[in-house]
């Protein structure tokens, strides 16, 4: 199935904190018929998360922090529980994702194993997200971490057992897709066993 599209315009809405633009375009269909569509879409750039495993103590490294679309969508206290993760701003993937560890949870790990990328929203955001495992050990702790203050991350590192964790995705407990993403890689290629 072929598709093509032509005409395609676009329309600057906002660029406070990222870009959002209104495009149109007519789009062929699979009949050969022509149509007009219009959609917004959210460029905020493409990023990188990781899941810190400990496969010696069966743990994995988790974070916690507030999130604004979770408490407006009905998220009581808008806290969620994530993978480490950050926009590349520039970086490669594997340099960005080895600071954001830094940052976020105080660890410095040399060595990062990409095992995936993919689309988190592809029918309003154009970020791609490149998927990564990291082992981590107690001598890796150099900081507490917690984010970097000049970009409001107030962010609390949690050391989970694996199992744990895992099961916090059936209670509810961790709703973020890329942390679920990763705990079913980890559970499926028994990384902490």
């Amino acid at each position: 199935m072929i598709q093509s599209i032509k005409n395609l315009s676009k329309k600057l809405l906002s660029d406070n904190w990222y870009t959002l633009n209104k495009y149109t375009f007519d789009f062929q269909k699979e009949n050969g018929q022509w149509e007009q569509h219009q959609r917004e879409v959210y460029d905020r750039g493409n990023g990188a998360t990781v899941l810190l495993y400990s496969a010696a103590k069966q743990s994995v490294i988790l974070t916690r922090q507030f999130r604004l679309p979770s408490y407006l969508n009905g998220n009581n206290d808008g806290l969620l529980i994530e993978t480490c993760a950050g926009l590349l701003d520039g970086d490669e993937p594997e340099i960005c994702i080895k600071k954001e560890i830094e940052e976020e949870t105080g660890y410095s790990v040399k060595t990062v194993k990409k095992i995936f990328q993919a689309y988190m929203s592809p029918g309003a955001v154009t970020e791609i997200l490149h998927f990564f495992i990291a082992e981590y050990t107690p001598q890796m702790k150099i900081s507490e971490g917690g984010g970097l203050a000049h970009e409001q991350e107030n962010i609390e590192v949690l050391e989970l057992n694996f199992e744990a964790a895992y099961q916090m995705i059936a209670t509810g407990d961790i709703v973020d897709a890329k942390t679920i993403m990763l705990l079913q890689y980890a559970k499926l290629n028994q990384l902490c066993l």
